[in-house]
């Protein structure tokens, strides 16, 4: 069995990689095991140093992390770029705080002494996704090495090279290379790992459906995990909104990663009052776009990562206008001329809450445009998703904004900006988007012991 890397921007492969036996995956599982122990020994000081120089290690490989990104997956390169750099950013903040976040806590009760000690777990198995390769991995990696466990890696198979990637940078900042390491195993051999009792907990992200049979498999065999899954983030924008600023924050918002992420907004919940004005600016800000070779310096839009993804969006929007939807975008979904897996920004409009792509992830460059009369009615469409990732609201009235931030049922609300994750803020779901946290100190502390000890 192998993994082949594909270039979106051409469909044609480029590098093939030997999938683990089982004998090797349980070697790693083992040596993972023993390296563990030794890296918890150590003073936090001395772990810290090593996120330190695995942030200079991301730094210095800038240009051919970001290359080997864009060329797996087909975001513009700009922005691999810019997702290294966060990396390096994640384990310098992780470092700063992990002091104070894992120190004992003293508590007081009715005994000499109750102390609260934060200890590693062991060894996290994490199951990662194709469209941030290295900001999804370090995000969960960094603050779970700081804590003192062990972290194996099995990456998707399309961007296995990216996975190896963030691996050997971790070797090269002198990380155990039993510490961090990569499974490159099949889906069906999951359960295999997860079962394993070296295995203390399970992280993952992507798609819904693959983190409820991940987090079926974590249950069944009692191990601790996160799940962080899809989205359709719903953007309120209010009628005193800055009508400018509001179609910026959208567009931009759907269209990071080339639409291509769990918290892009997906759908535009519109005041009717500005509603024309606000889905006329979208619909031709979508229409400028450039979507080109995501190389190339000009290119705001790559590729999507795979030819299925392609074609699956494209029949969504086949099935949203064969509901009654309308394009309200000039270019045609599948209107372009190059060799990759290409689409254009599509804005769909008149989707009735019945239309199949009302409860759906729209996974590429495509958004909904919905309007509303009042505010009760806007929290409702909201709400009425099974997912609840992210949302946003625009509106001159920040009090205002922050009531119906309250109303939300989701784990992220922004005002007034895109939704993004940072460093020092948690970050995750509710409902089907998953549950759990990372990053900040909240995703420190999801994969530790909380261990009461008690002097009587």
């Amino acid at each position: 069995m192998s993994f082949t890397s594909v270039n979106p921007a051409t469909g044609l492969s480029f590098a093939v990689y030997s999938a683990h036996t089982h004998a090797d995956a349980q070697m790693r599982i083992d040596s993972a095991s023993h390296a563990q122990r030794r890296w918890a020994a150590l003073p936090i000081e001395e772990r810290i140093g090593y996120m330190l120089e695995l942030a200079g290690k991301l730094e210095a490989h800038v240009e051919p992390a970001a290359r080997l990104i864009t060329k797996e997956m087909g975001k513009p390169l700009a922005q691999s770029r810019a997702e290294i750099l966060k990396c390096a950013s994640v384990c310098r903040y992780m470092a700063q705080i992990a002091p104070d976040v894992l120190a004992d806590e003293s508590v007081q009760a009715d005994f000499t002494s109750s102390t609260i000690r934060y200890e590693p777990l062991g060894i996290v198995f994490s199951i990662m996704p194709w469209n941030f390769p290295l900001w999804q991995f370090f995000r969960f990696a960094v603050p779970a090495l700081l804590a003192g466990n062990a972290v194996l890696v099995k990456h998707a198979p399309s961007t296995m090279g990216c996975g190896m990637m963030a691996v050997r940078l971790c070797h090269l900042a002198g990380i155990d290379e039993h510490l961090v390491a990569d499974l490159r195993i099949s889906i069906e051999d999951v359960e295999r790992v997860i079962a394993d009792d070296q295995i203390r907990a399970v992280t993952f992200t992507g798609s819904t459906l693959g983190g409820s049979a991940v987090a079926a498999l974590a249950g069944k065999y009692l191990k601790k995990s996160v799940m962080e899954l899809g989205g359709s983030d719903p953007y309120i924008v209010c009628d005193d909104a800055d009508i400018d600023a509001a179609v910026e924050i959208c567009v931009a918002a759907r269209m990071v990663n080339s639409g291509q992420s769990c918290i892009a907004a997906k759908r535009y919940i519109v005041h009717d009052t500005i509603a024309d004005e606000f889905i006329k600016r979208t619909a031709e800000c979508f229409d400028h776009l450039v979507v080109a070779d995501p190389m190339h310096h000009a290119s705001q839009l790559g590729p999507l990562a795979r030819y299925d993804l392609k074609e699956q969006l494209i029949k969504q929007v086949e099935r949203a206008c064969a509901a009654g939807a309308r394009v309200a975008t000039s270019r045609k979904i599948n209107d372009t001329h190059d060799d990759g897996f290409y689409v254009n920004p599509t804005l769909l409009v008149d989707v009735s809450p019945s239309n199949p792509v009302a409860q759906e992830e729209l996974f590429g460059p495509v958004a909904i445009a919905h309007t509303f009369h009042d505010i009760d009615q806007a929290i409702a469409l909201a709400n009425a998703t099974s997912f609840g990732l992210g949302a946003a609201v625009c509106s001159r009235n920040v009090e205002n904004a922050q009531r119906i931030a309250a109303r939300l049922e989701c784990g992220t609300v922004f005002i007034n900006e895109f939704v993004r994750s940072d460093a020092r803020l948690p970050f995750g779901g509710v409902k089907q988007s998953g549950y759990g946290r990372e990053l900040g100190r909240w995703g420190m502390l999801e994969f530790v012991n909380v261990k009461n000890v008690t002097i009587g």
